[in-house]
């Protein structure tokens, strides 16, 4: 896996902790890698999920850093998302 994807497991497990997301969600970092989510938290893999986001490597450095709100992202078309829209907002208001 990629450095992107190791230190985005640890930021990501930290923002979810105490967050029930209610399913599986995929960040696919284009490129760098797939991070899956679950109530458990955050880890490297590839697997089907509920919902899956879609962004380059800058645009999800800059959602983890809190510079990019997730909203804004998709609604700029930097951030895609397919399956399911409610927990994906469920998802970026635990990142916020």
């Amino acid at each position: 896996m990629s450095d992107i994807v190791n230190e985005a497991v640890v930021v990501l497990n930290e923002k979810l902790q105490g967050n029930d997301i209610g399913g599986t969600a995929k960040f696919d970092i284009a490129g760098e890698g797939c991070i899956m989510m679950d109530d458990a938290g955050a880890r490297a893999g590839d697997e089907p999920a509920d919902v899956t986001l879609s962004a380059d490597a800058d645009t999800f450095r800059s959602i983890l850093e809190g510079e990019t709100n997730p909203t804004a992202a998709f609604m700029s078309g930097k951030l895609s998302v397919d399956g399911d829209m409610g927990m994906a907002m469920k998802l970026a208001a635990a990142l916020a």
